[in-house]
């Protein structure tokens, strides 16, 4: 399979990217906040759940960056900046809109009670593999 590269623009299309993204594994180190562009990144392993289900010897992960633009403001709970070995699991992105305008908050649920939260102006992000494929032996697991 190619390299996935998605675009959300709106409410629809981040759920997609949360889609992709769910059980994506970064450090503290790999996320990136320039708040004079309003940019805000992070650089993840991402489980590739789009070839889950026909994996019979295995699963697989990829480098992936997943960015934000016209970010206002982030904040963070439960992340430690100083700790470079602390390992944070992505569970979802969701987006909730501040008035009728396109504005809003788009929150970054972590695994262990940790999110992002970004205020922005609009939806637009951007997901996209950056190479680094390699196998993995495990699935990410749920407790319904």
């Amino acid at each position: 399979m190619t390299e996935l590269k998605l675009l959300a623009l709106d409410d629809e299309d981040l759920q997609i990217i949360s889609a992709h993204m769910q059980d994506s594994v970064f450090k503290a180190s790999d996320l990136e906040w320039h708040g004079k562009r309003g940019h805000f990144s992070l650089v993840v392993n991402r489980f590739v759940w789009e070839k889950a289900a026909r994996a019979s010897e295995g699963y697989e992960r990829r480098k992936a960056a997943l960015s934000f633009k016209r970010v206002q403001a982030v904040r963070t709970l439960g992340i430690d900046r100083r700790d470079d070995q602390a390992v944070y699991s992505l569970l979802a992105i969701r987006f909730s809109r501040k008035d009728e305008g396109p504005d809003g908050t788009i929150e970054l649920t972590l695994a262990g009670g940790s999110a992002i939260s970004l205020d922005v102006e609009c939806i637009e992000a951007q997901l996209a593999d950056t190479g680094g494929v390699w196998g993995t032996e495990n699935r990410p697991k749920h407790d319904a």
